[in-house]
């Protein structure tokens, strides 16, 4: 059984268009089945929550239009724990919108806050590493975030360097952070993985509620009190006008900038359980199943022949042939088809807007 304390939060507001034609603004990635399997990115989200969190204590922050899909995609999580922005503002305004909320409710929540886009492939291990840390937040003042163990010098992550030589007393698997850095250079993030102490931000959070909000009271008073402010409305019918009115007003700041980087108990906790962020066409084809010539095909009949490392994402065709390709990507959704080299594939969103 679940503790009665644990909360988590899935944050699904972005509008991704880097996998066009298969995202789109009216539908981004966290809705949709990536990887071919029969379920969307945010039901995989919660799915690998596994009984670390009951259904009453799942929170999903988005944006108003996608209360709906939410709904429909999660029925067993009650509506009310559906939070709607207004406008994007980033990820400490949302962060400290739900934060409030959940105090609300539960004084004495134990949290975890992840992004709804993201995959991993070795889950239990995943539960593991997210129970650890829940045990290590329950009782401190402490913000942990979770680090990735690199296994090539990517430059499209931030990067977590951690102190290795100071482990908590508390739990050895968990170090004190030296410091935050932004995406990296090739020549610096080679560097970094020569290290030992350097790991990928995942984006996942780890603390109690008291702890984030009175983090917000210190580093990020004006924000704070904007939400403090509506406790009285919360979980009333008059919250989402309130929120609609106030929220436009926050500053548009992450919380790494807000919180992360200025708090002094930051822990990292070191993890390998086959993460990936699904950022590009190229990371979901890393993280496929591929052939003897590289090739990763998603689509109910895709027959490739004298291909190499492409990757085929045909879900709603019957039947696709491909042959000669070397390093593109084949994609259809929506009666739209998009061929494009894997090397050419930062261009896609000036392919995905509309010709004025």
């Amino acid at each position: 059984m679940p503790k009665i304390n644990n909360h988590l939060v899935i944050m699904a507001g972005g509008v991704g268009s880097r996998f066009w034609p298969m995202s789109t603004a009216e539908n981004p990635k966290q809705f949709i089945d990536v990887l071919g399997c029969g379920k969307t990115l945010l039901q995989l989200t919660v799915e690998r929550f596994g009984d670390l969190v009951a259904p009453e204590n799942i929170w999903v922050v988005t944006n108003e239009k996608y209360a709906d899909i939410v709904a429909q995609q999660l029925p067993s999580m009650p509506r009310t724990n559906i939070l709607c922005e207004p406008c994007r503002r980033n990820t400490a305004p949302c962060i400290a919108y739900v934060s409030w909320r959940i105090k609300k409710k539960d004084p004495k929540a134990n949290i975890v806050v992840t992004p709804s886009d993201h995959i991993v492939m070795n889950v239990p291990e995943f539960q593991r590493v997210i129970s650890e840390c829940m045990k290590f937040t329950s009782d401190t003042d402490a913000i942990v975030t979770l680090g990735m163990k690199p296994s090539r010098p990517e430059t499209g992550y931030g990067y977590i360097q951690a102190n290795l030589a100071a482990p908590s007393l508390r739990n050895k698997g968990i170090f004190r952070v030296d410091s935050f850095r932004e995406k990296p250079d090739l020549s610096t993030a080679q560097q970094y993985i020569q290290q030992n102490n350097y790991f990928w931000n995942a984006g996942i959070f780890i603390w109690n509620v008291n702890t984030i909000v009175n983090a917000f009271r210190m580093y990020q008073p004006k924000l704070a009190k904007i939400f403090e402010n509506m406790l009285p409305i919360y979980g009333t019918p008059e919250e989402q006008a309130v929120v609609n009115e106030k929220f436009p007003g926050c500053e548009n700041i992450s919380v790494d900038y807000a919180i992360m980087e200025k708090a002094e108990e930051i822990f990292v906790c070191p993890a390998d359980f086959g993460w990936s962020d699904l950022g590009t066409w190229g990371s979901l084809m890393t993280q496929s199943k591929r052939d003897l010539y590289g090739n990763a095909a998603i689509g109910p009949d895709v027959q490739l022949f004298e291909c190499h490392n492409c990757i085929v994402h045909t879900a709603q065709e019957k039947k696709v042939v491909v042959q000669g390709l070397d390093g593109y990507i084949v994609a259809e959704n929506n009666n739209t088809l998009l061929i494009c080299k894997l090397s050419e594939e930062q261009r896609i969103k000036q392919f995905s807007e509309p010709k004025p």
